[in-house]
């Protein structure tokens, strides 16, 4: 039981810092207005978490990994807990959905690619929805905000949300499936699935 603890906490780092990297390095910046929006990837490896994991695991790496590349980057660390709550919940979500609902681990073929993809596309469909209004709510009453301003960027965030969602989607299936594929049967697979929580 420890080992597992120390695996989960081990893959849970893993991805938070691939996470971090994939904001912090992989992202195109959008400066606006009263803050800042971006294309970027750091979302795929919050949604592999989650399938690979669950979704608490899943929700931790996305929070903890992004939040801090927001800490670290002057253009967002204003934005950080609200990125923690958003990517929480996008662990969440996906991992409900790919081990409560659908149980991923006992797919095969095409319905599993199919669970996965309408896993993965229900966490990131929570973000579409909650990146925009959350965001507006927290630029608005929290930050404090001109309402242009908030106008503004909400507009850009919504087509960046909407962009980064589409790209999570398809980069986290196809490395799910990969991964799944060659270690299905392995130990450490079955160390990390969510049903032995």
């Amino acid at each position: 039981m420890k080992k597992d603890a120390v695996l989960k906490l081990s893959m849970i780092s893993l991805m938070a810092a691939l996470s971090y990297v994939a904001f912090t390095y992989l992202k195109i910046n959008i400066p606006l207005p009263g803050g800042s929006t971006a294309f970027h990837l750091g979302n795929t490896f919050c949604v592999l978490a989650a399938l690979l994991m669950g979704g608490v695991p899943g929700g931790l790496a996305g929070a903890i990994g992004m939040s801090l590349a927001d800490i670290m980057d002057p253009l967002y660390i204003n934005v950080a807990p609200k990125t923690m709550f958003l990517k929480f919940m996008i662990g969440l979500v996906t991992g409900i959905l790919a081990h409560k609902v659908f149980k991923i681990r006992k797919l095969e073929g095409k319905d599993l690619t199919l669970k996965v993809v309408l896993s993965a596309a229900g966490g990131m469909a929570f973000n579409v929805i909650g990146e925009p209004l959350f965001g507006y709510l927290y630029y608005q009453f929290i930050l404090n905000m001109p309402d242009k301003a908030v106008n503004t960027l909400m507009k850009f965030n919504a087509l960046t949300t909407g962009v980064n969602a589409i790209l999570a989607v398809i980069i986290a299936t196809i490395l799910y499936l990969a991964l799944y594929k060659r270690f299905k049967n392995s130990e450490v697979m079955k160390r990390l699935s969510p049903e032995n929580e």
